[in-house]
């Protein structure tokens, strides 16, 4: 996708969400099926995938973990997120990888130390990109992908979170 062809398709929504702020809050839903065992298939609107246990928590291995969900999304949201600052910008990228990689203290998830926390330590994203981008671009655009990203934005700004049975 070109500049033009991007800032064209986002000129109208940006004037309507100035317009109507209502219009721009959008509501995203996940739904998950349980499932056989210790189980849950996710529709990702385009696949199912099924959840399972993590190896280290005795999962055999042949389910995707929810912590790897987690940081797909981050790589696949902060991926768009770079290509669309960078086409806005006008800076050229060839190509490139995202890697996202986040520690884990399984101790806390399997009760064995109450001490230990539950959840990812520390989160780890980086960008191998082809470009010819300077120093001062190359800033700009993590700055950018950082501040646009939802993903990264969400774990960097925990929101209000909220459960309920019934």
């Amino acid at each position: 996708m070109e500049r033009e062809e991007l800032r064209s398709i986002q000129a109208p929504l940006k004037e309507r969400y100035k317009d109507e702020p209502e219009a721009a809050r959008v509501t995203l839903t996940a739904t998950g099926t349980l499932g056989e065992s210790v189980s849950c298939s996710v529709d990702t609107g385009r696949a199912i995938a099924e959840a399972g246990l993590h190896p280290a928590s005795g999962g055999d291995g042949s389910q995707i973990c929810s912590g790897d969900m987690l940081l797909e999304a981050l790589v696949a949201c902060a991926g768009v997120t770079l290509r669309a600052v960078a086409t806005s910008l006008g800076i050229s990228v060839e190509s490139g990888k995202v890697h996202a990689e986040g520690d884990l203290d399984f101790c806390g998830t399997l009760a064995v130390d109450r001490d230990t926390p539950v959840g990812f330590s520390e989160i780890r994203l980086s960008f191998e990109l082809e470009t010819d981008a300077d120093e001062e671009q190359l800033a700009t655009l993590k700055k950018l992908t950082e501040r646009y990203c939802v993903v990264f934005q969400t774990l960097t700004n925990s929101p209000k979170l909220s459960t309920r049975i019934g």
